[in-house]
């Protein structure tokens, strides 16, 4: 459509033949990062695609070490001792001064099927709340709801690992309530009773039995997603200092957490060693 006169024109013109006003490619065209893999991941699963990535890697990587002790259940199952030394949280370890665990632990996953739950459900959700709030509020929220999360799990339940995405996907949840309560529209109401329904339901299945899932780390990333959501709003669509805080802060997010991979990298050297 021609942004001069409205009339509908072809993706190959560069000069409406209507109003003789030039444009430009379409939006989609010029979209950075573009869709990948021929659409198969679209752009705004960029970030949330990085995510899974890691994830997924440090899973493998967890997963050939556990096997190469010769304990756990394969790729199914993996030893604990294996996720220690990776960087799960453990709470005699944080507070000796091992604080980077409380990044690392939401990047490990104890088997198959729970690295297959978290990263449905990131995968889902994720481009969700970025398309909502943007890429930087979206990354300064996952990050510091993991944080967040095992660090009350840290004092909950001191001498049980824990390791998991679930913190932070709990810290996105948090967001879209914070949302849902800002907004004082119906949508937002709505949007509000669903995600407040995700998140009991989450919390009513990590109190199962028969399930090692550490509902701390859970109410942690909920309350702290939710409370940095409803501070930090919306994205504006013209940069103020305000915005620009946030992309500060998105970048200070990535490089904190790089900084906690390369001290979990120099921690398991040295334990090899």
């Amino acid at each position: 459509m021609c942004p001069h006169c409205r009339a509908f024109i072809t993706t190959k013109d560069r000069t409406c033949p209507y109003c003789n006003e030039p444009v430009g490619s379409r939006a989609i065209d010029r979209r950075s990062p573009a869709d990948l893999l021929g659409g198969l991941v679209p752009a705004t699963h960029f970030t949330t695609a990085i995510l899974l990535l890691i994830n997924v890697g440090l899973y493998v990587a967890s997963a050939l070490y556990s096997i190469s002790l010769g304990r756990g259940g394969g790729f199914m199952a993996l030893d604990t001792t294996a996720l220690l030394q990776f960087g799960a949280k453990f709470s005699p370890a944080i507070l000796g001064g091992q604080w980077w665990r409380l990044v690392t632990a939401g990047f490990l996953h104890g088997g198959l099927m729970h690295i297959a739950m978290n990263g449905w459900v990131l995968y889902d959700l994720g481009p969700q709340v970025e398309e909502i709030y943007g890429t930087s509020r979206y990354l300064v929220i996952y990050m510091v709801a993991n944080a967040g999360g095992f660090l009350l799990s840290t004092y909950w339940s001191p001498m049980t690992p824990s390791v998991g995405a679930s913190a932070a996907l709990f810290g996105l949840i948090g967001a879209m309530i914070a949302l849902g309560i800002r907004s004082k529209t119906s949508m937002g109401a709505a949007i509000r009773g669903m995600y407040i329904r995700w998140a009991v339901y989450g919390l009513l299945f990590g109190l199962l039995p028969f399930f090692a899932i550490d509902n701390a780390a859970h109410i942690g990333g909920l309350t702290a997603g939710f409370v940095l959501a409803y501070v930090a709003g919306t994205p504006k669509l013209v940069t103020t200092p305000a915005e620009q805080m946030w992309r500060w802060a998105g970048w200070a997010s990535i490089a904190i957490t790089a900084f906690c991979f390369l001290k979990m990298y120099l921690s398991f050297s040295k334990q090899l060693q």
